[in-house]
């Protein structure tokens, strides 16, 4: 493998960043399945939003024709000031939680407007709220969805490349030591055989 060098202390490396790689790889695979969870929550709940908006204009349907004929009443019955919402961690993933709304509703007249007005003013409080849940469980869908993408190309990462690249390099580098060890001996096997015997009695006595 190039750049990898066939030494002990390239082997202890390895070994350290595989040892690294497999106790962080579980922590990656738990927050992806939490990321997962999560995701699932999310899409309930905005479902839920939607089903309550649904059934909301269902029962306003049997007089809804009535804002129609009066449209001097109806526009600005309602209006949005402020989506209140507060923050949460969730995974490792900060997102934005529904609180309220605040509205500002127009100042009704009990004697001079007809008595569906005040109902009306209630549905539309309600869709705005409604509507104000659902862009905020989007928004969080978003935020999750992308820590997802996240922590998934690094699981595949570490799986995939970074795993499999240690236990190459070590198995590499193991190889490359034992036969550096072998022919370590077998070299130190022949000089011995080549090193001159030691001189007899008789040679030494002569």
């Amino acid at each position: 493998m190039a750049g990898i060098k066939l030494t002990k202390t390239e082997l202890k490396a390895q070994n350290d960043a595989l040892k690294r790689f497999l106790r962080f790889l579980p922590m990656l695979q738990l927050k992806k399945q939490q990321l997962q969870g999560v995701i699932a929550g999310i899409v309930a709940k905005t479902e839920e939003v939607r089903d309550r908006e649904s059934r909301l204009k269902k029962e306003v349907d049997g007089w809804v024709g009535l804002l129609a004929e009066r449209p001097d009443l109806v526009n600005g019955l309602v209006k949005l000031k402020e989506v209140k919402v507060s923050s949460a961690n969730i995974a490792g993933v900060t997102i934005p939680t529904f609180e309220s709304i605040e509205t500002e509703t127009a100042v009704i007249d009990a004697w001079d407007t007809p008595a569906w007005l005040d109902d009306a003013a209630v549905a539309a409080r309600e869709y705005l709220s409604l509507q104000a849940q659902r862009d905020v469980f989007e928004e969080q869908l978003r935020l999750v969805e992308s820590e997802l993408k996240q922590t998934s190309q690094r699981v595949n990462l570490f799986e995939k490349v970074k795993i499999p690249r240690c236990k190459e390099a070590i198995r590499l580098i193991k190889i490359a030591l034992g036969d550096e060890q072998t022919a370590a001996v077998t070299r130190g096997k022949i000089a011995k055989s080549r090193s001159p015997g030691e001189p007899d009695g008789e040679e030494s006595a002569a």
